[in-house]
């Protein structure tokens, strides 16, 4: 009895580590700072494009700046999943308020937010400075430099990039056109 229990613990254990580990290679995600348009290609093809909003303080990855940062990126936590659009989130949980767009007087973070973790030098602050893709009430700005460092994106476009992309898939943010197949 006790050594199918440790066998059963054992094969448990592995099954979570090999879900848990999991990365998402298929797909890449571009965002253009100048387009202030994102990406996204599986398998080295162009399946969506999105309208975002990147930092309104500019480029940079400096503790404490606003700034969106630049380069390659990996998505480490994906969080919301199932929320409504528009439902907020505060320290990345769910609050029970849900906005509609365009609401005025606040600009919290809602519907869905995959969290970054830079992978170079010049944006491993990142991830400690909480940028994330998120959803935004403020969907009349999108299109233009008006976030505080992070990717804004309408409700409907943060849901479907949610289920589109996995934990792992990379991420570049650039000061540069859409680059395509260069992305990758």
């Amino acid at each position: 009895m006790i050594s199918r229990l440790f066998s059963l613990a054992s094969v448990g254990l592995l099954t979570f580590t090999l879900t848990s580990c999991v990365t998402d290679n298929q797909h890449i995600v571009e965002v253009s700072v100048p387009l202030q348009r994102m990406a996204v290609y599986r398998d080295g093809e162009r399946i969506r494009e999105y309208p975002v909003s990147t930092s309104k303080f500019g480029l940079g990855d400096d503790k404490g700046s606003n700034h969106t940062p630049l380069g390659a990126f990996r998505i480490a936590k994906k969080i919301g999943k199932n929320a409504p659009a528009g439902a907020v989130f505060k320290s990345r949980k769910p609050t029970g308020e849900v906005l509609p767009p365009d609401a005025p007087g606040r600009d919290p973070i809602v519907t869905r937010i995959l969290w970054l973790k830079g992978t170079e030098a010049n944006n491993a602050n990142a991830y400690n400075r909480y940028i994330y893709i998120h959803g935004t009430p403020e969907e009349r700005t999108i299109g233009t430099p008006a976030s505080y460092g992070c990717v804004r994106m309408k409700s409907s476009d943060i849901i479907d990039l949610f289920e589109v992309v996995g934990n792992g898939a990379r991420v570049y943010i650039a000061n540069l056109p859409l680059q395509g197949q260069a992305a990758q």
